[in-house]
């Protein structure tokens, strides 16, 4: 089974206590409880990649607070959201150097407050009638209180795709990308269309190919700010490229032998996605075919 980056969460995140408001009440009030460390949404690692936590007593008291899940001894973490608070755009160099960081799980722990974080940050206004909105289910959804609707946080879907030919794999650079850095198509799924259907529309809108032939490989979560990447593979009718300016700044295909090469270690024709990105996972299992 493939494990791509963000993934192997170990919380049990406890959908059966979300509705119930004492329950929620006798895990805030647990002694045990842990209060997830974050400064400008970004964690605090230790030397072993363990996320950092602290007590809910280290809450700032506007604070509201989401449940992560329940550990194997049924202890309760929590992220605080402060109303008002902002993800910065982009990700910064620290937060870069730590991807690499985390022990297996973690970063799916972070993946989740992240994008609930952010999620509360830019929904709190009811996209029904404009009335503002307010917490419930535990931090997983808002209730407005004006009509009464409810809203739950969204997961953009994005497909991201290796198109073969003959052997070789089609990679795009895009603009401002690290020097050399090549990876997998992607783009985002839109309304009205399959995983399938999407996969070959931005492979054909970006690099002027026809792929047919989509076989889905793998998922992972991507929270920057919240989309789901959903790994394929795809065989192109050709190998002619029409490259979309706008889209993209280069494409290359690239031999089998060069990619396995290229993610063991050697030099190769490009810099590879780094091991967190399931760009990488995806070439990695693609060039062992």
């Amino acid at each position: 089974m493939l494990t791509p980056g963000f993934t192997g969460g170990r919380l049990d995140r406890a959908d059966q206590l979300r509705h119930d408001a004492a329950a929620i009440e006798r895990l805030r009030s647990d002694w045990r409880a842990r209060l997830l460390t974050l400064v400008n949404f970004e964690p605090e690692v230790t030397a072993e990649g363990m996320l950092a936590w602290g007590s809910l007593a280290d809450a700032p008291d506007d604070a509201e607070l989401v449940l992560l899940g329940l550990d194997d001894g049924g202890r309760p973490h929590f992220a605080a959201y402060v109303p008002g608070m902002r993800a910065p755009p982009g990700r910064s160099l620290r937060l870069f150097g730590m991807l690499d960081q985390f022990a297996p799980g973690e970063a799916a722990t972070y993946a989740a407050a992240r994008s609930v974080l952010d999620w509360h940050s830019r929904h709190g206004f009811c996209a029904n009638c404009g009335v503002a909105t307010a917490m419930i289910r535990a931090g997983w959804a808002r209730k407005c209180g004006g009509c009464g609707a409810e809203h739950f946080p969204r997961v953009d879907p994005v497909v991201i795709m290796l198109v073969e030919h003959e052997g070789r794999a089609l990679l795009g650079r895009g603009k401002g990308w690290p020097e050399g850095r090549y990876s997998a198509l992607a783009g985002f799924v839109e309304p009205g269309e399959s995983i399938e259907e999407a996969v070959a529309r931005e492979v054909f809108e970006e690099a002027g190919v026809r792929a047919v032939s989509v076989r889905y490989v793998a998922s992972q979560p991507w929270p920057f700010p919240s989309s789901l990447m959903m790994a394929c593979v795809a065989v192109a009718e050709d190998d002619a490229l029409n490259i979309d300016p706008n889209e993209l700044e280069d494409a290359i295909w690239v031999a089998r032998e060069d990619v396995r090469a290229v993610m063991a270690g050697a030099p190769g024709p490009f810099l590879p996605a780094p091991p967190y990105a399931i760009a990488h996972t995806l070439l990695t299992e693609w060039s062992r075919d």
